[in-house]
Formats: structure tokens, C-alpha cells, sequence
């Protein structure tokens, strides 16, 4: 359950002390702390395997810590029922590297999908899913299969779908990765938009020439260890 008092505080996100180690003990996050505010937007740089997906699966409770404290919106994720676990994840808006669109829907239902499952009250979806393909610049694709889209589009897609939520936080990961540099850019502009918004964003990159051109705050992971926090 969420804490009233975490709730109430400005900060998105707790990490004390949090190690995650997989098969064969391989440590993929190690004694990790980190304080994130509501508002900020963050990127976590590190290479392949530097424990920055592992990171956002933890916060998303895709995945749990082996060790250590994770506090986000104010729910201790160590002690959150399952029930609990929608609860959290309708406040929070997530965009995978691969997109990981439902190929057989076109933009539109992909966007409707993740309302349903949420319980959106249908009377508010149609609304929900035009201003969020407004927000994208998508609304001429709406009735495109993402076999249709360009990398960007389906990138955009993937944004729009993890915004249709309304979030509170925005996760993205290696958002910028797999898209021609045009459209980077204007992926970036629009997370900082979203941020601007009053959403907090963490975004997970390999390039660290683009966040630091970016001016926000940085943290650096290096074999699972934070080795760099940075403004």
C-alpha cells in the first residue's frame, strides 16, 4: 500500500541500498541509492549490461530487489501486495526500446487496449486516445498497422501509448535507440515536453554526448554501481 507521508513528499522515487542479482549471482544492480523529485528529468547512462533496464523494471515491478528499499509515488514496492501492482502501474507510463506494439491492432487500438486494461470509463477513451495522437502528431496514422509506421512513428506510437495513461512517471528506455537522428531529436523534444508538463521522466541511454548536450541531471551506471551523479 502507499504510504500517506511518501505520498505526500516531493520525491518519485527512493532507492536505498538496492542490489538485484541474477542467475549464477551475477550482480545486475549493486547497493544502488538514488533520490529522484517528482518533476525531474533524469538520465541514467551506462553501456549494455550496466544495469539500466534492470533498474526500470525494478521501479515498474516488472522485477523486485533482492535487497534494499524502493519507494515510488510513496508505495514501498518490498511490501505491495499484488493486488496493489495496477494500481501503481496506471500511475506510471512506460516506453520499451523494441516498442513492443501489438502487431495485429492498428495506433489507434493499441492505444485503446492499454485504456481497457486500466478500467478507463470507455466514455473518456475516444478523447483520451485523440489527444494523445494530437500530442504525437500521429492522428493521420490512426488506422495504420505498426508494419506501416517508420522507426519513429512506431517510437512516437510507443509514446503516445505510454501517455494515453496520463503518468505521473514516464520510464523510457533507449527511446532514442533504434531511429535515425531526425528522429532522436524530436523524441527528445517531446519527452522534455512531457517533463515540462509536470511529469517526471528517467530516461535510460547509451549516449552520453546527448545527455549531456541536454543539460539535465545524469547518473552513470557502470557493472550495476551508480558512479556518476551529475548536473
Amino acid at each position: 500500500m502507499a504510504d500517506s507521508s511518501a505520498s505526500d513528499s516531493i520525491n518519485a522515487v527512493e532507492l536505498v541500498g538496492v542490489s538485484r542479482l541474477y542467475q549464477h549471482s551475477w550482480p545486475a544492480l549493486t547497493d544502488v541509492n538514488l533520490t529522484i523529485e517528482k518533476g525531474d528529468f533524469i538520465f541514467i547512462l551506462g553501456a549494455t549490461g550496466a544495469g539500466k533496464t534492470t533498474l526500470l523494471r525494478l521501479l515498474y515491478r516488472q522485477d523486485l530487489a533482492d535487497s534494499g528499499k524502493i519507494k515510488v509515488l510513496g508505495y514501498d514496492l518490498k511490501k505491495m501486495p499484488p493486488s496493489e501492482v495496477p494500481h501503481l502501474r496506471k500511475r506510471i507510463g512506460i516506453i520499451f526500446q523494441d516498442f513492443r506494439l501489438l502487431a495485429e491492432r492498428t495506433v489507434y487500438e493499441n492505444l485503446e487496449f492499454v485504456l481497457r486494461v486500466i478500467g478507463t470509463d470507455p466514455k473518456e477513451i475516444p478523447g483520451r486516445i485523440q489527444e494523445s495522437l494530437n500530442r504525437l502528431g500521429l492522428v493521420h496514422k490512426k488506422d495504420s498497422y505498426p508494419h506501416q509506421l517508420s522507426g519513429g512513428e512506431q517510437q512516437k506510437t510507443s509514446i503516445a501509448r505510454a501517455l494515453v495513461k496520463e503518468p505521473e512517471i514516464l520510464l523510457a528506455d533507449e527511446p532514442t535507440g533504434n531511429i535515425d537522428p531526425k528522429a532522436a531529436a524530436d523524441i527528445l523534444n517531446i519527452l522534455k515536453d512531457i517533463n515540462y508538463q509536470g511529469a517526471t521522466v528517467l530516461m535510460a541511454t547509451h549516449d552520453a554526448d546527448l545527455a549531456e548536450r541536454t543539460r539535465r541531471r545524469r547518473v552513470t551506471l557502470d557493472a550495476g554501481r551508480i558512479v556518476r551523479d551529475e548536473t
